[in-house]
């Protein structure tokens, strides 16, 4: 954390790509938990009385999920985003063992450990959800015994799936300046100073552009 004391000035978090992913994925994943509840909870799937419509929803929802993430990698920005969060560092061990982790006390990146774990479960879980979504969707691929072990697999991700999305939620509801971030692309400088102390001196010594587009609009 940098001794220098906080001032109110923003400073560019995310920019216009990485937003757009990250707002697009969102979208996408809350269809695809919203319908898969209709499917698989039959008191609601009366309530709208047309199955074969949620499942083709559910289905184009899950096909399209991997889109926005494969289109972001052509911004610099976003590829720089995704090797900061597959970088797992000492300090994030560290932030991980401590109680007082979000004290500041410990020079934080631009991703704390456990938006890195969170980023890499919900990565994995999109390509197995993916995989399988494709075994279930077209049968004649594979056997019997795939098919039920792929929806097995499908069935019991999407429920690890629906938990971190809750979790995410229930996490980014607690810290407003962390949703200004993503929603904007700025963050105040004393809040990047206290929760990702490393990345806000980086920041003032003139590295992590978020992107070459602006960070605003």
């Amino acid at each position: 954390m940098s001794s220098t004391a906080p001032s109110t000035s923003d400073i560019p978090r995310f920019g216009r790509t990485a937003r757009a992913v990250h707002w697009s994925v969102t979208v996408l994943m809350i269809v695809c938990i919203v319908t898969a509840l209709f499917l698989y909870v039959s008191s609601l799937a009366i309530l709208v009385g047309n199955r074969h419509l949620i499942e083709i929803v559910h289905v184009y929802a899950g096909f399209a999920l991997p889109v926005p993430l494969i289109l972001g990698l052509a911004s610099p920005g976003y590829r720089d985003d995704l090797r900061r969060l597959n970088r797992f560092l000492p300090t994030d061990w560290k932030w991980l063992r401590t109680r007082t982790r979000r004290d500041g006390t410990i020079p934080v990146g631009k991703f704390n450990a456990g938006q890195k774990l969170n980023g890499a479960l919900q990565a994995g879980s999109i390509v197995v959800l993916f995989g399988t979504g494709v075994l279930m969707y077209f049968p004649s691929l594979v056997g019997l015994s795939y098919r039920s072990g792929a929806t097995f697999a499908h069935d019991w991700f999407a429920l690890g799936v629906g938990i971190l999305v809750l979790g995410h939620i229930a996490m980014a509801m607690g810290d407003a300046e962390a949703r200004r971030g993503m929603r904007t692309g700025s963050v105040s400088d004393w809040w990047a100073q206290t929760e990702h102390g490393a990345w806000a001196d980086e920041v003032a010594a003139g590295g992590s552009e978020p992107d070459s587009e602006s960070s605003r609009g």
